[in-house]
């Protein structure tokens, strides 16, 4: 019996998401050994590690179930990941505290391909979140009970 629809596009959803998500964990584990003398307190090299880290768990978690919240943990790790990269491409934000000033206003192909990655893992996520909403919320309309 072939899948309906839904369950296909959902299934899709998923694996673009994990995909942008484990593309995003690569670049990142694989840059931060030689970005770890940037900083004192902490590294850009820690961070990048720490990115990859919250990107491979978000993709293991989407790929294991579906739920809003897995796609709201998998949108805030891409959406943030990319707004570091586009802030401190476009922006000499400094020095913060203990993070250390990350300014590189140049664009490469790691770097281009993490931004790509964490683009289509923003958008997949966000559309894997409304879409998961807009099903449970049919279900209740129909009388289908539930929370």
């Amino acid at each position: 019996m072939p899948l309906p629809a839904r369950a296909v596009t959902l299934w899709l959803l998923r694996l673009l998401t994990a995909a942008g998500l484990a593309v995003d964990a690569y670049v990142h584990a694989d840059l931060a050994g030689e970005r770890d003398l940037v900083g004192d307190d902490i590294s850009q090299g820690t961070l990048f590690r720490i990115e990859a880290g919250a990107a491979s768990f978000a993709a293991l978690l989407v790929v294991l179930a579906a739920t809003r919240v897995t796609w709201a943990v998998a949108f805030v790790v891409a959406a943030s990941a990319l707004g570091a990269l586009l802030l401190y491409t476009y922006v000499d934000v400094g020095t913060l505290g203990p993070i250390p000033n990350m300014y590189e206003p140049v664009w490469y192909p790691e770097k281009t391909t993490a931004a790509v990655a964490e683009g289509v893992a923003v958008v997949t996520s966000l559309a894997g979140f409304l879409a998961v909403g807009r099903r449970r919320g049919a279900h209740r309309r129909r009388g289908g009970g539930g929370p």
